[in-house]
Formats: structure tokens, C-alpha cells, sequence
């Protein structure tokens, strides 16, 4: 019976190059065969042992995902100096890249791994996003980087989604003269609380244009100037009380927006 054993040497955590000689093996009918991972391998007196232990066994290869330049020379000729069977994972791809755009990689281990794990930071924040929006569960404002505070129509949604991307946990809290603002909020840093408000006349336009969308009247008090000015009058009472950064979002874009708050951040959390 047909045996083979793979040496996985790798100077991050070795699953690409695990990945790739599944699924070669698929390829054969071969059901007796191990592989043995060495991963955060990125030294030559850590990798020099297991090319002599794989030049031993009778029917091994390595397959290798290392990048730094050194280590590589140093696997490639050890491992012609030891008859052993070599498999460069990512010298091919990089050598054409490189070709290509005419720019030399980074050869830094560990990246694809780094971004994996950005990535579901941002999926994250953005599920904390949702399940906190609108004061769902207020709750959710002890546990947010940054909780934004104001009253609707006043970009809270749009906004925490963005920064969400941007890998902060948001959590929105609406402001309305009948109902009570949560404890949290006040029990908040009062420098992860941003309190958010607009011309008066430029949330009447929105909210009679939200209206008309929802097929009701614009006649409706949501959309009254006198219900607005109230309505402001009051978050911005609530806001001189929590002492918090306090943003007019009338003439900004979500994204001027957002960049004052992560300058924000990064002067008082370096966030």
C-alpha cells in the first residue's frame, strides 16, 4: 500500500500550505498518508531538524509557505543537498506579481491571517451595529467604543454602519422628549458619547420625504416644525448634561462626519 507523509513548514500558523496538499492528495487514490504542520517556523535552526527528519522517511515532501528571503534560499538549497522533495507555495504567485506590478512584496508572514481576522472584526461591529440600532436594547450603549446620541433623521444609522466598518462597535440611541434616556448613556465615558444634531428645517424635509415613502400624511406632528424644534431643544439639554462632543451633521456627509469622530478617538483612546 502507497504511504506519503507531508511536512507543512510555515513562518505563520501553516494552513494554506495544509489546504493545498489536501487538496493535491484528493487528486490520488491514496487513503494511507499523514501531514504534519510546523507552523511559526522562521528560523533556520528551527526548520534545518525537520528537512533531515523528512530526508529519512522513505516517501516525503515538504511543502513550504515561507516568505522571507533567507529562510527560502536556505530551505531551497537543504533541501537539494538532502534529495527531498520541495513544494514552493508562494515564491510562483509572488515572483509573477512582483513581475507584474513591478513592485517587490512585503514578504511579511502572517498577513492573509491578519486580514481574515479584520475581516471579522468588521462583520462584528457591524452585527453589534445592527442589533443596537435605535435603542433596540439600550444595553447595548455599555458596551459600544462609541454611542451616538440625537434625534431621528439625524444620520444615527447611516453613520454607526459606516464607522462599523471602520472596526468601532456602535451603538445609537434616539432622543425623544417622552421617553426616558437610558442610565447606560449616562454611566457612559462622556468621551464615547457623540451627540448628533441638524438645521431644523433640513430634518422636516427628510422626515416629510420618510413620510410620503411610508404613504402617510405630511401633515403628521413627526414632521411639524414646532415638533422638531422641541424635539432639538431637548437633545441638545441632554447633551450639554452628559458633556459630550456634540456634531451639527446638516451640511456633512457621512463620511466628514465619521472623520470627526475617529479624530476624535484617536486623540483621546488612540483608536
Amino acid at each position: 500500500m502507497k504511504y506519503l507523509k507531508i511536512y507543512v513548514l510555515s513562518d505563520s500558523i501553516g494552513e494554506t500550505g495544509e489546504q493545498i496538499a489536501k487538496a493535491a492528495i484528493r487528486q490520488f487514490d491514496l487513503d494511507d498518508y499523514e501531514i504534519k504542520r510546523f507552523p511559526y517556523h522562521n528560523s533556520i535552526g528551527m526548520i534545518e531538524p525537520i528537512l533531515y527528519e523528512a530526508a529519512k522517511e522513505e516517501n516525503s515532501m515538504v511543502v513550504y509557505t515561507t516568505v522571507e528571503e533567507k529562510t527560502r534560499k536556505f530551505i531551497q538549497d537543504k533541501a537539494e543537498e538532502l534529495n527531498v522533495a520541495l513544494v514552493d507555495v508562494m515564491g510562483p504567485p509572488l515572483d509573477a506579481m512582483e513581475k507584474v506590478l513591478k513592485e517587490a512584496p512585503l514578504r511579511e508572514p502572517g498577513l492573509i491571517r491578519r486580514l481574515d481576522e479584520n475581516y471579522f472584526k468588521k462583520v462584528e461591529c457591524i452585527e453589534f451595529a445592527v442589533t443596537y440600532d435605535d435603542g433596540k436594547d439600550p444595553r447595548g450603549a455599555k458596551n459600544a467604543d462609541i454611542c451616538l446620541v440625537g434625534i431621528s433623521r439625524t444620520s444615527k444609522t447611516p453613520l454607526s454602519i459606516y464607522l462599523a466598518n471602520k472596526h468601532f462597535k456602535v451603538a445609537n440611541i434616539p432622543l425623544v422628549p417622552e421617553v426616558p434616556v437610558p442610565d447606560e448613556v449616562y454611566k457612559k465615558d462622556k468621551r464615547r458619547v457623540i451627540g448628533l444634531i441638524a438645521n431644523p428645517y433640513k430634518i422636516n424635509a427628510i422626515r416629510e420625504e420618510r413620510l410620503k415613502t411610508l404613504g402617510l400624511s405630511s401633515s403628521a406632528s413627526y414632521s411639524s416644525l414646532d415638533r422638531i424644534e422641541e424635539e432639538l431643544d431637548y437633545s441638545k439639554k441632554i447633551m450639554k448634561d452628559l458633556g459630550c462632543l456634540v456634531i451639527d451633521v446638516t451640511n456633512k456627509s457621512i463620511e466628514e462626519t465619521a472623520g470627526i469622530i475617529i479624530d476624535h478617538m484617536k486623540e483621546n483612546f488612540g483608536e
